[in-house]
């Protein structure tokens, strides 16, 4: 279990310090980057169904059966992200007319998204903890996986802070911050998993409905978008690579 943990942790350190990305924006040349996130989204994307459908569902099947339990499991990550993207937008919308006004101030919608970026980040540490308790190649499909989908949303958030009134310095550091939350989340799952039998498969199912809401609601969205053939052709081959890396992380089980 020790092992474990520490597996858990440096993995959910790593997908925190990927909210440095942020701050690597500010040397690139903005084109070059808006070329480079469409198919960095799409393998995004392929990734968290894969881990989804290829590792995470699998594995509490293997153990717990495909009951209803487990769907109704499934269902409810689904309907949890639903709820904290519901809710984030609302607020978003509520003070919408606060991000055109005058920009010396830190405006309320930089909080909100601090907010839901800190509960958006313990989840994934909590879906990365209860991955490691299955098994280290599930830990690992599920890090890369929250890493690549981590990426553009970072960009993505870095760029509301600094809209909202934060200094660079101020946005990096904040950002970075709430990625903290993650290792909150990932400590919880050994510290309930200990006490609670099969507390961490329960998970597994429940982390591949979050998932499947993030791919199919917010990422494959992104990418009808582009309407160019070779850009859509390029999208599709990144998409097929994402499901093709967790296929091959089936080879270290």
């Amino acid at each position: 279990m020790d092992e474990l943990l520490f597996y858990a942790l440096g993995s959910v350190v790593l997908v925190s310090v990927v909210s440095l990305i942020g701050v690597l924006t500010l040397s690139l040349n903005r084109s070059f980057l808006n070329k480079s996130l469409v198919y960095i989204v799409a393998f995004a994307a392929g990734a968290l169904l894969g881990d989804a459908l290829i590792h995470l569902l699998p594995e509490a099947v293997e153990e717990l059966g495909f009951s209803l339990e487990v769907s109704l499991a499934l269902i409810g990550g689904f309907v949890l992200m639903f709820i904290v993207e519901k809710v984030i937008h609302w607020r978003h919308c509520h003070h919408s007319e606060e991000e055109h006004k005058d920009h010396a101030h830190v405006q309320p919608f930089v909080w909100v998204n601090l907010l839901g970026d800190a509960v958006h980040n313990f989840i994934d540490g909590i879906i990365i903890g209860a991955a490691y308790v299955v098994s280290i190649p599930a830990g690992i499909a599920t890090t890369l996986a929250v890493i690549f989908h981590e990426i553009p949303q970072e960009i993505g958030d870095f760029g509301v802070l600094i809209h909202g009134g934060f200094s660079v310095r101020h946005a990096l550091a904040m950002n970075l911050l709430t990625a903290t939350t993650a290792i909150a989340g990932a400590l919880l799952v050994f510290v309930i998993g200990s006490h609670v039998e099969s507390f961490s498969l329960w998970l597994l199912p429940f982390a591949a409905g979050s998932f499947l809401y993030i791919a199919g609601s917010d990422l494959i969205p992104e990418l009808h978008r582009e309407v160019d053939w070779r850009k859509s052709v390029g999208q599709l081959v990144f998409f097929l690579l994402g499901i093709y890396a967790m296929i091959l992380l089936l080879g270290l089980e």
